[in-house]
Order: C-alpha cells, then structure tokens, then sequence
C-alpha cells in the first residue's frame, strides 16, 4: 500500500498574514546603542524596562576592558569546537571561578543556554528506556531537548510537586530525570525546589535545575536560587544558568560532579560539535563573576527597586504576577491590548515590549516588565506615572 503522501507546508505569506491578523506577527527590534538603563530605538532613547541585564553590568566599563584584552590575548574567534582546539585557558578559568561561586566540583561552559539544555538531556536521557519529567511551563530549550530526545516525556502541572508525585508515581524503572526552571522566564515565580529536591531524590530521579534568571540576583554571594535556598549539589545533582542576563555578557554552563561534567565532554553533542565560546567573553564574564562578591549593592538595589514598584503597582491600582524576581509580569489578555499597551509606552518613552503567544499561552499576553539594578528610584516612579497616565490599569 503506498504510503500517505505529507501535506506541503502552507504558504509562507499565508502564515505570515495569518500571524498578522491574530496579532502575533513578531518584528525584529534594532537598538542603537549599548544594552543599558537607556537605549536608543528609531532614533529615540528610551527608558529601558525588558532587558535580562538585571544588575546592570552589559555596559560595566570594567567587564568591558576585560572583554579588550581577552581579545588581544586570544582573538576574537575561538576557531574551533572545544575538543579540536577551540578551549583555551580563558575557558578553564571561568569555570574554575563558576564552580568555586556554585560550590559545585566542576562546570562545563557552552555558548548558549539553549545548548547547555540540550547538552544535559541529549547527556543524561537519550535513549527510548529513559524518561523526562518537566514542569509545563518549562524554557523552550528544555521542551525542545526532551523532544529531540527518544525519552518519554511527561509534564507536570506548574511548580506543583503534587502534580510531579503523581506524574513520577508507578513509573517502570529506569533513568528519569526531572528538569525544572528556577525562576521562570515569563512569570517570575519561583518553582518550590527544596519539594522538588527531595521528592526526586525519593523517586531516585536525577534534577537539573535551570537556574538562568536566578544566577546572579538570588544568594548572598549572587551564586543563585540554589545558594539561597542552600541547596547542595548532592540535592541537586545539575545546575545550568547563563551569563547573559545578570551577568552582562554571553553563553552558559552547567555544574556539577567530576563525573557528570566528565561524562558531558564525552557525549553531550551539542557541546562536541559546537564551536567554542568566544574566548574573550569567557575574560569578561570571569571579571563579572568577580564583580558579585565585590559589589553586593547591586543586588540589594535591585531588591528594594522591586519592592518600590510592587508597592506602587498596588497603590495604583495595577494587578501583577506573583514574584519576588527582577521579573515583573502585566498581563493585558489579548495579543492586540499588549501591543497597544507596548506602543502606548513607547510613545511615553518607556520600552517594554509585548509578549504574545507562542511565548505565553493564549490568553495571556503581557507586557514583562524588568527590573535593573541600573535603574534609579526616579525610574521606577516615572514608569508606574506612566503605566498610570496612559490608563493601563488592568485591574
């Protein structure tokens, strides 16, 4: 019998004007300028609230003197994946400074957090036997590694370790590995990992925890979620985050024994056949390493910014999220409402982009709302005037 021929792929103008008439069509933004407090867009400088840059250090004259003179040492290429001749003593001094910071026995550096997670599923659960278990609304780095996976995939219900006891409940033995951000991109809430700690470790599942939004802002010495909620590496056995959002610069690693980094170099295909991180970065981002335990500030400053504009955001009227993060979600419902929303601010001189499915599930578009440590108080009272005067009150 001959097999069903598959549907060609629609139009692409076809899907394109579908996106546009639901309001989803996405367009490429182009600053002009340094990542900052400020940026300057179609020639108009803007008081900056979506950016990762939590402690404001993308533009720290010191981070980028040391992003200088990696290049002159090493180039501004690595030339090659790590295993051929890309690794380069700036890449092995990052990670001796990230696994001394994370008190874990080793790290692993990648060039993106998209790759790292792919890396410790494609490492740790790559055959038909094994099993994946991910909170649903997980980074789409780790919803796409479990698919690229032979695993078998199970998602539990958002930050419930009721719903992760039943889900991991009656599973036939094998190798099952739980996957979990710490602080969730979209939402800024905080999944409950010391619950999940100890439940996986009950079930005899292995929990990787991405840590990307938490790293650098949470924990005395900025070390993250994990430090903060002194969760060790024998509680949770992976640990991934990013330089670039708190740390101001670029790429990834992942933390945690000799055997699990070991193990990594060996299979992690994402890592063996990727070409090395720029050497250069790997300076600056050991300098930014370095700038968390010598100015703490940063991270004090941004709590109380946070805690100034939750507290204005009640007074006014306005309705967030639940969090505690430098994340700060304004849900406006409907695609059309966060863009108008978005171009309401903009015109005010304030940017926040809109965030539409299929970022966020339908229904819930929103403006998301960051806070920086290089934001001043006088900022976070303009931008609670304008949410204000430009009637985008969701309450």
């Amino acid at each position: 019998m001959q097999a069903a021929r598959r549907k060609p792929p629609a139009d692409p103008l076809i899907q394109i004007n579908d996106l546009k008439a639901r309001g989803l069509f996405r367009q490429l933004l182009e600053t002009e300028s340094a990542q900052g407090r400020r940026v300057i867009l179609k020639g108009k400088s803007l008081l900056n609230f979506c950016s990762n840059d939590y402690l404001g250090l993308a533009s720290n004259p010191q981070i980028i003197e040391s992003f200088r003179l990696g290049a002159e040492k090493y180039g501004v290429g690595s030339g090659a994946s790590p295993l051929v001749c890309g690794r380069s003593s700036a890449h092995r001094g990052l990670e001796e400074a990230v696994a001394e910071l994370t008190q874990r026995d080793k790290a692993l550096i990648f060039s993106s957090g998209y790759l790292a997670n792919l890396s410790i599923i494609n490492t740790l659960a790559p055959g038909r036997s094994d099993q994946i278990f991910q909170d649903k609304l997980n980074h789409a780095s780790m919803i796409d590694g479990a698919l690229l996976s032979r695993a078998k995939l199970f998602r539990y219900s958002h930050a419930s370790t009721e719903s992760l006891e039943t889900t991991l409940a009656g599973k036939p033995s094998g190798r099952k590995l739980v996957l979990t951000e710490s602080v969730f991109s979209m939402d800024g809430d905080t999944a409950p990992l010391a619950e999940i700690a100890s439940l996986s470790a009950r079930e005899k599942a292995c929990l990787a925890v991405d840590d990307a939004h938490g790293f650098g802002v949470f924990g005395d010495s900025g070390a993250g979620v994990l430090e903060a909620l002194d969760l060790d590496q024998e509680q949770v056995p992976i640990m991934m985050a990013t330089f670039g959002k708190a740390i101001g610069c670029a790429g990834a690693f992942v933390a945690g024994s000799k055997e699990l980094i070991e193990l990594m170099v060996q299979k992690a295909r994402p890592y063996i056949y990727s070409t090395a991180l720029a050497p250069a970065l790997a300076v600056a981002a050991t300098k930014a390493l370095l700038l968390l335990s010598e100015e703490p500030w940063r991270r004090e400053h941004l709590r109380a910014l946070i805690t100034r504009f939750r507290t204005g955001a009640e007074q006014t009227g306005l309705v967030l999220m639940e969090s505690s993060s430098p994340i700060q979600p304004l849900i406006t419902g409907s695609a059309a409402r966060a863009l108008a929303m978005s171009k309401a601010l903009y015109e005010s001189g304030i940017f926040i982009t809109a965030i539409r499915p299929p970022t966020v599930p339908i229904n819930s578009s929103r403006l998301r709302i960051t806070i920086c440590a290089s934001h001043t108080t006088e900022d976070v009272d303009l931008l609670l005037e304008t949410l204000s005067a430009c009637g985008l009150n969701n309450s």
